[in-house]
């Protein structure tokens, strides 16, 4: 299952984390973000162990989409060692983000 990230606990699991990151920022009333939301699930499952996969609520957490300046949604960040390394606004089929994920490991 998806870890949900939160202003508070950003820090500790994405950008210390020794594992590449998968956040996908979004929100209960995004339609969109629900056709996202089960393909991150079906990440988080697969790749269990090998990266961290997160969900973090637009709604509920400004802080750090101010900081990422997440305007769409859903948008979901890449990161490795802290850094945003790749990105993706809007629905993408499950094959495109695990390519992109795949290319972090």
């Amino acid at each position: 299952m998806a870890l949900e990230i939160t202003d508070a606990n950003f820090d500790e699991l994405v950008l210390k984390s020794d594992k590449p990151v998968l956040i996908d920022f979004w929100a209960e009333w995004c339609g969109p973000c629900r056709m996202v939301g089960p393909v991150v699930e079906e990440l988080a499952k697969e790749y269990d162990g090998k990266a961290v996969i997160g969900k973090v609520n637009v709604d509920h957490n400004s802080e750090i989409s101010a900081k990422y300046g997440i305007r769409n949604i859903p948008t979901l960040l890449y990161f490795k060692n802290g850094q945003v390394v790749d990105k993706q606004v809007g629905v993408a089929a499950k094959a495109a983000l695990a390519a992109k994920l795949q290319a972090q490991l």
